[in-house]
């Protein structure tokens, strides 16, 4: 291990948990076993990952009774199907309660290991090792859990915290180019809901984190972990404040739904939707131009899409959009800026602005 190694803490009283941040942690005896309560654990990964860091993970168990279970990697492998195979790894292996279940992946993994976790034996214990960017600043911390499902993104999950988070920055020195930039577009978006300085800090600092600067990269993660924490310790199961964290999302749950799982990376569908808010927040007047400028600006300097696709109409849109975790009563709500850093969520627009804004996408 090297490096200085920074401790975030989710507040959520008895479910409090500590984010480790740093260079070297997989692997590490040190952060990890210390989480585990029984004898039993199960490594739940995917064939991508698996050969780069499975071993020193394994390694790290010694004296445990360890399995591990290689799921197919991408995203529209997160099914139920797939997914079920995790439980008969644990089945076969006759894993009790004291279990542990530790996710060793990006977010994919992550999500369905957690449910899983949350489901076995109606609850067992387990562990979150990101190794994506998008996963370090997002998806491993908060306790969502989930699987896909053909008509809607993440309509099938839990509210399951982990027992802690272990973010090994070195392990994004494996990730391409297109998975970075997935995972900034998560970064970019703390800095658009509640924390407009950060928001200055990416746009001074875009070329550092692409040039994979270790420095900034920790920065960038310790920051949105730090600002996701406070928003989960606010509102853990989303009945308020916490929606705020699905700003683009409701656009981009849309497109990844529409194009096939996997076609588009989350980020890049984010990064779309983020604009898209950014666009339907200027043509409602809460939004000035040159902020929805800066926006679209960042966006494409981080190397990810300022459009959905070309050819996904309104009424595809509309019909998938109203499928959303935030409708309530069958009113749609959605994530919007009036200004940056001044995310709300909100049913209270005009479906006629928005219907102009998704025909100005439809013709672009």
């Amino acid at each position: 291990m090297s490096g200085d190694v920074q401790e975030l803490r989710v507040d959520l009283g008895d479910r409090a948990y500590p984010i480790y941040i740093g260079t070297g942690l997989i692997g590490e005896p040190a952060y990890l076993r210390k989480h585990i309560q029984g004898t039993q654990v199960l490594v739940v990964t995917n064939t991508t990952v698996a050969p780069l860091y499975l071993a020193p993970v394994v390694e790290s168990l010694a004296g445990y009774e360890v399995q591990a279970v290689e799921l197919p990697d991408g995203e529209r492998y997160k099914t139920v199907e797939v997914w079920s195979e995790i439980f008969t790894r644990l089945l076969e292996a006759r894993f009790g309660r004291r279990c542990t279940v530790i996710a060793l992946g990006g977010g994919v993994v992550g999500d369905m290991a957690g449910f899983a976790a949350a489901c076995y034996q109606r609850g067992v214990r387990f562990i979150q090792i990101p190794t994506t960017l998008l996963s370090q600043v997002d998806s491993s911390v908060g306790g969502k859990t989930g699987v896909n499902h053909p008509l809607g993104k993440n309509m099938v999950g839990a509210f399951y915290q982990p027992q802690c988070v272990i973010a090994d920055t070195g392990s994004l020195a494996t990730l391409d180019d297109r998975q970075l930039a997935a995972g900034i577009a998560e970064v970019i978006k703390y800095g658009l809901i509640d924390d407009p300085d950060f928001f200055t800090w990416l746009e001074q600092n875009m070329q550092r984190l692409k040039a994979r600067d270790g420095a900034a990269l920790a920065y960038a993660i310790e920051r949105s972990c730090a600002d996701k924490a406070r928003v989960v310790a606010a509102d853990e199961r989303e009945a308020g404040r916490r929606a705020l964290l699905n700003l683009g999302h409701t656009f981009g749950h849309a497109i990844e739904t529409a194009t096939g799982y996997g076609c588009w990376l989350h980020g890049e569908a984010v990064a779309a939707g983020l604009c898209m808010a950014a666009r339907l927040s200027l043509r409602l007047g809460w939004l000035e131009e040159t902020q929805a400028r800066r926006i679209e600006e960042l966006i494409q300097r981080a190397g990810l899409p300022v459009k959905p696709p070309q050819g996904m109409r309104p009424e595809r849109f509309l019909e998938l959009m109203a499928v959303d975790k935030k409708v309530l009563d069958g009113r749609l709500r959605l994530v919007l800026l009036k200004g940056l850093g001044q995310a709300v969520v909100t049913e209270e627009f005009d479906l006629q602005v928005l219907e102009k804004v998704l025909d100005e996408y439809g013709a672009s």
